[in-house]
């Protein structure tokens, strides 16, 4: 019976036709072509693709694609960055989208249990009809992401490729060590409304969270969740409260300090002076003042 099940997925994938989207400038040197020409090959899956060269073409690839009706699924190989402009891509289309992870975190793909190495994730796009559908998050409506946003870092401070390729996940702790140890780390009055109740709250670090899962597979807080229709915010200060508050929430500790500063809510605006810089799903998009709104189960994904 296995047998013959087995071949039946082999003639009769979920999705017979396939676009990948390929970021090379991803963390994991791996034979990419290769492994999803002989899996696709192996199931009947035509499949074509676009490699990318510079930040905005995954999403011109997938938005092309998805447009197209050719394709039935729309992929994107790459770090959470990459799956932040596949996503941009196929929203409002009606086409699914697949996740393949090859870059340094992953985060996006462990919180659908999409497997980190390569040939078992092609796999479920070639044998799972699972599609799970997620919230996203709209700002200034223009663009979207999936994970999280956050403020407070120049670009000139971000992590550098290089970190990221000798020190893996560890390199954003060392960048937020160095940050510290310069004394970039300084409070300012933040203009915080959530759901129409404004806050005003000191910090140095925003947040504005969908889905709050690590490639670690850890997750900065048990809370979040990537489809209950509300996005999370938090602040980081000098505050040791502040920390203490996130160190609770990572635990799921259910108490009175976890719940500082912390707030939940479907539309948000962060405003701040002097402005900062916004970070969505780890690109750089913007400045303050930023205006976010959730949207419940916009983008179906195939998952395991």
């Amino acid at each position: 019976m296995a047998k013959e099940t087995n071949e039946v997925e082999k003639t009769n994938p979920p999705y017979p036709r396939i676009f990948v989207v390929i970021n090379p400038a991803s963390g994991k040197p791996e034979p990419v072509l290769h492994t999803l020409n002989k899996v696709f090959k192996e199931y009947g899956v035509e499949w074509d693709d676009k490699v990318t060269h510079k930040f905005g073409d995954a999403t011109k690839f997938a938005r092309q694609a998805a447009e197209s009706g050719e394709f039935d699924l729309v992929v994107g190989y790459g770090g959470d960055g990459t799956q932040h402009e596949i996503a941009n891509g196929v929203i409002g289309t009606g086409v699914v989208m697949g996740v393949l992870p090859g870059g340094t975190g992953n985060g996006f793909a462990t919180e659908l249990g999409i497997p980190k190495v390569l040939e078992p994730a092609v796999k479920i796009l070639c044998t799972s009809s699972n599609q799970r559908k997620i919230d996203v998050a709209s700002y200034n409506e223009e663009s979207y992401f999936i994970q999280r946003l956050f403020t407070g870092i120049e670009p000139k401070e971000q992590t550098s490729r290089e970190d990221k390729d000798k020190y893996g996940t560890f390199a954003y702790l060392i960048r937020d060590v160095k940050r510290y140890e310069a004394g970039a780390m300084k409070d300012i009055p933040y203009r915080i409304i959530v759901d129409g109740k404004e806050i005003n709250v000191p910090g140095y670090k925003c947040y504005v969270v969908n889905s709050g899962m690590a490639g670690t597979g850890l997750s900065i807080s048990k809370q979040f969740k990537v489809d209950d229709g509300l996005l999370d915010v938090f602040m980081l200060s000098s505050d040791k409260a502040s920390t203490n508050a996130a160190v609770d929430r990572f635990f799921g500790l259910e108490n009175k300090e976890a719940g500082m500063f912390y707030w939940q809510g479907k539309e948000i605006v962060l405003d701040v002076k002097p402005d900062q810089p916004v970070w969505t799903d780890g690109e750089y998009t913007g400045r303050t003042p930023v205006t976010i709104k959730v949207l419940s189960g916009e983008l179906t994904v195939a998952v395991p």
